[in-house]
């Protein structure tokens, strides 16, 4: 009886992922342990193992397919002493899984719905067609071959000099009229004529990354109660200290900014451990040790790398650790347990110029801070007015876990090492 590969489950979030590519094809031996193929999850392509030795048989998901539902049979090891006659006798459960599956799904809808409390529906989106394929502009022409034109156009055009292979007609089908040609310069296109782009719309379709994005945001705004608080820090003693590390390191490390705030937040976690946790209906789960994540922009969408332990680790580990797994998450080669879990977020869009936002929590995380960019500002100091160098954050909290009073003292903790960054090393 040929051995079924079914399409794993490489997250705890996965209910669906893209066949992205075979290593292996029909009639190849397989060992365990060897790779058979890649699976592109929502976070990153992955390579699976087989688990089982034998012949691949058959493939029945082809590489490139999209949205294969996990515990789908992709392909068919043939054991040893198997041929391929035993294909004959093979009755997929495919449809036996997918009616356990609906059950499921149906029973779990129905108990969400007695618990969840009552909402309005939403008006259901507008349809948008699918855009035609984008083309350069080119003059209409008539099944002959000639540019469709008036014959005034055609000799106003001849007295300037107009090419009218250049002229967008906006007669009636695209003829050229004598407007289109009085607009037109000698030679070419009229320079300040709006040409509107017949394309109205490019239709991008959403990678799977993008879909769990919109899945987990939409649900962390509909259920997750957020409450915000913002304060202002002075940046100067933290500037001093990195620039005298980096001069410090000369060419064996480069501390940066967001390296010194995931410090701070690790060591604010490790006083404040009250704001590391999260909700479930049974209790609140207080993690003992301090993961921070740190969203890092990848093309298609975001991931959330952690550095684990940080409030035990060095500047220069933090700074080694996060340059090795923002290269890895832009390249998805992230592994799981590198992206998957986290009791923390940092959202840092100061380096794109942000001044100051409000970040969505992530969960089943409790906190996410939002980073602003750093700037000079004239603040009050000693009675006498100076500049200083500052920057807004502001800290989302999950209110079922994190009261205003703990998120203010966390915030009062990281306020603490910023501005004296030498707690640090405490």
């Amino acid at each position: 009886m040929p051995i079924e590969i079914l399409m794993p489950a490489l997250s705890p979030t996965m209910t669906e992922g893209n066949l992205a590519k075979w290593h292996k094809k029909e009639g190849d031996a397989v060992s365990a342990g060897d790779v058979i193929c890649e699976i592109e999850t929502d976070k990153a392509t992955m390579e699976v193992e087989a688990v089982d030795e034998g012949t691949l048989g058959k493939i029945l998901i082809q590489e490139g397919t999209q949205d294969v539902a996990v515990n789908s049979v992709i392909a068919l090891l043939l054991e040893d002493g198997e041929d391929k006659k035993a294909l004959a006798d093979y009755k997929p459960k495919v449809a036996e899984k997918k009616a356990e599956a609906k059950q499921e799904v149906a029973a779990e809808n129905k108990e969400n719905k007695q618990d969840a409390p009552k909402m309005m529906a939403a008006p259901a989106p507008a349809q948008i067609a699918t855009p035609a394929v984008t083309q350069n502009f080119a003059p209409t022409k008539s099944a002959g071959g000639r540019i469709k034109a008036s014959p005034l156009a055609k000799r106003i055009a001849a007295e300037k000099g107009v090419n009218l292979e250049s002229v967008q007609g906006t007669g009636p089908n695209g003829r050229i009229v004598k407007a289109d040609v009085e607009n037109a310069p000698a030679g070419g296109m009229a320079q300040g004529v709006v040409r509107r782009n017949p394309n109205e719309v490019t239709a991008i379709p959403n990678n799977n990354m993008r879909k769990i994005i919109a899945k987990r945001l939409l649900e962390s705004k509909q259920w997750v109660p957020h409450f915000y608080l913002s304060i202002d820090l002075n940046l100067d003693k933290l500037l001093d200290a990195r620039k005298l590390l980096n001069e410090k390191g000369k060419d064996s490390y480069k501390i940066s900014v967001n390296d010194m705030v995931i410090k701070a937040v690790a060591m604010a976690l490790r006083d404040i451990p009250a704001a590391n946790a999260s909700w479930t209906d049974e209790a609140i789960m207080q993690y003992n040790n301090v993961d921070v994540s740190v969203a890092v922009a990848i093309d298609g969408g975001l991931v959330t790398p952690i550095i684990r332990n940080a409030d035990q680790k060095t500047l220069v580990q933090i700074s080694n650790e996060m340059k090795s797994l923002a290269v890895r998450a832009r390249e998805n080669k992230l592994q799981p347990e590198e992206f998957q879990g986290g009791g923390f977020s940092i959202s840092n869009l100061g380096m794109y110029g942000i001044k100051n936002f409000s970040a969505i929590i992530n969960p089943p995380q409790s906190c996410i801070l939002a980073v602003g960019a750093g700037e000079e500002r004239a603040i009050v100091q000693g009675g006498e007015i100076v500049k200083a160098n500052m920057v807004s954050i502001t800290l989302s909290c999950d209110h079922r876990v994190v009261d205003g009073a703990v998120g203010a003292e966390f915030l009062a903790a990281f306020k603490s090492y910023v501005e004296e960054p030498i707690l640090m090393f405490i």
